[in-house]
């Protein structure tokens, strides 16, 4: 179908240039269900010429660039996303309805910063260097250079789309591959901003590309086709196992970072004001739709009840509105569709016999919000380990409290689970957190925090919360793989 004029046209980025597809699809505004936008719709004529244009730039100048030259590119990004900042945030808003705070805080500022923190640690990934020397008396020089993967498909989520797509673009530019990026259909604004700051620094034509568009038919032609070298997703878990099956022929690298069913653990020795704002902070940041945020809680029973009462509050004391409404900390969820999944747990919940400490519908405001996907930041307790409930990531702003006892029993509970993303522990004794922190199965664990994060650091999960890590040298070392070169010395 063709766009209707009244409203912005979101079209896909192809060698250095935007080009309309034959077909649109709207974007919505998940704050009142209004149109906001017509996102282009790519087909495969199109894919197939992104991914020409980045195997041809390959070829061309930007295989040519120096480390340095590319660092210095990656700064340029950052700058120039700084100084579009409002309309990043204002676009990021539109899409996703998060609170004015967090984009201003935390999206915007941070997915600039990734394309800094890449660029300077580019500038010493060095690879390794041996002198051999074999038992008859031979002697070589064996070092490793780092090269390009070549072709990097991009598949970013909707959940924080300017920063977890720069988390994968950057590092992959530094390390001197292209890109093709294909961002969600629920949330495209940013990464077309993005696609204009590439083009106003001077980023060589066919080095990032850009697929809007719906489905999975989108996805699976780009990673299977064969010019693509390597594929990077976040997103669901059973959207990261299709996609292994589809790169299977072709074995390419993959790095995915997937789903979470993450728990907070509060000893009995926590400070109790600050394990409460932590955990209400990990469970209803951005209405729960952040693969870290926790929906379990596992609590000591000695502490349980004034932690409850404390948590109740602090969930009732949330303010729901508008983004860029004064103190504002929930904005919907990002659809209508995500919405009735959240409120089918909610469902589940009540017909499972849970009990509601707080919350478990949507709130009503009589206005034009009713139209948008709000809902209620609930906590509810009562349901075994192995219910559906606590079973299955929910990804909405509700948690499960559970009481312990014992040490080692809080460990398998917390582990009773098919993913291993993250965990957050709550406790003032050294020796505890030490001991209790490498028992848990998964790939990051915080202690008296949450979301506090070095880019240096590995990030990453088990089980079916993904595959590699991400972050620093981790990063680079997907992106460049280490050849090997060996001179014999005479």
């Amino acid at each position: 179908m063709s766009a209707p004029s009244q409203h912005p046209l979101l079209h896909c980025f192809i060698d250095g240039q935007f080009v309309p597809s034959d077909c649109y699809f709207d974007n919505i505004n998940p704050v009142n269900g209004q149109k906001i936008a017509n996102i282009a719709e790519a087909d495969n004529r199109q894919i197939d010429l992104a991914i020409q244009s980045a195997k041809q730039a390959l070829k061309g100048p930007w295989g040519k660039f120096t480390v340095n030259q590319r660092c210095d590119l990656l700064h340029k990004i950052a700058d120039r996303i700084a100084e579009r900042q409002q309309e990043f945030i204002d676009a990021e808003i539109a899409d996703t309805g998060k609170s004015l705070h967090q984009v201003q805080t935390i999206d915007i500022p941070r997915g600039a910063a990734n394309f800094r923190a890449f660029a300077d640690m580019a500038r010493t990934h060095t690879g390794e260097t041996f002198i051999t020397e074999t038992p008859t008396g031979e002697k070589a020089l064996n070092y490793s250079v780092n090269k390009p993967l070549g072709v990097v498909a991009v598949i970013s989520p909707w959940n924080l789309p300017l920063l977890l797509t720069t988390w994968k673009v950057a590092p992959a530019l530094a390390c001197g591959n292209c890109v093709i990026l294909k961002p969600s259909e629920e949330t495209s604004s940013t990464a077309v901003l993005l696609a204009e700051v590439m083009n106003e620094v001077g980023v060589p034509n066919g080095v990032f590309n850009l697929i809007l568009g719906r489905g999975k038919h989108i996805g699976d032609y780009l990673t299977s086709h064969q010019n693509v070298d390597a594929v990077t997703f976040t997103g669901a878990s059973a959207t990261g196992q299709h996609i292994m099956r589809a790169v299977a022929d072709g074995v390419k690298p993959i790095s995915f970072e997937l789903g979470g069913k993450n728990s907070a653990i509060v000893f009995a020795d926590a400070d109790l004001k600050k394990a409460v704002a932590g955990v209400a902070r990990s469970t209803f940041t951005n209405c729960g739709q952040v693969c870290l945020c926790t929906e379990k809680v596992f609590v000591h029973r000695d502490i349980a009840d004034v932690f409850i009462a404390q948590l109740r509050q602090q969930a009732q004391a949330i303010k729901i509105g508008y983004p860029k409404e004064k103190d504002v900390l929930l904005g919907p969820l990002v659809s209508k569709q995500h919405q009735e999944k959240v409120l089918s747990f909610y469902q589940l919940a009540k017909d499972e016999g849970a009990t509601f400490i707080v919350g478990g519908g949507v709130p009503k405001f009589d206005d034009e919000r009713d139209q948008g996907c709000y809902i209620e930041p609930t906590i509810i307790s009562g349901l075994a380990d192995d219910n559906r409930v606590n079973q299955e990531e929910i990804f909405g702003p509700i948690c499960h409290i559970s009481i312990f006892d014992e040490e080692d029993e809080v460990i398998e509970r917390v582990n009773n689970t098919p993913y291993g993303l993250a965990c957050a522990i709550w406790t003032e004794n050294v020796s505890r957190a030490h001991r209790v922190s490498p028992q848990i199965d998964v790939g990051l664990v915080w202690v008296n925090t949450w979301f506090l994060r070095d880019l240096r650091a590995p990030f990453g999960g088990v089980k079916l919360s993904g595959i590699g890590r991400e972050g620093g040298k981790h990063s680079l070392g997907f992106y460049a793989e280490p050849v090997n070169i060996c001179i014999k010395i005479d």
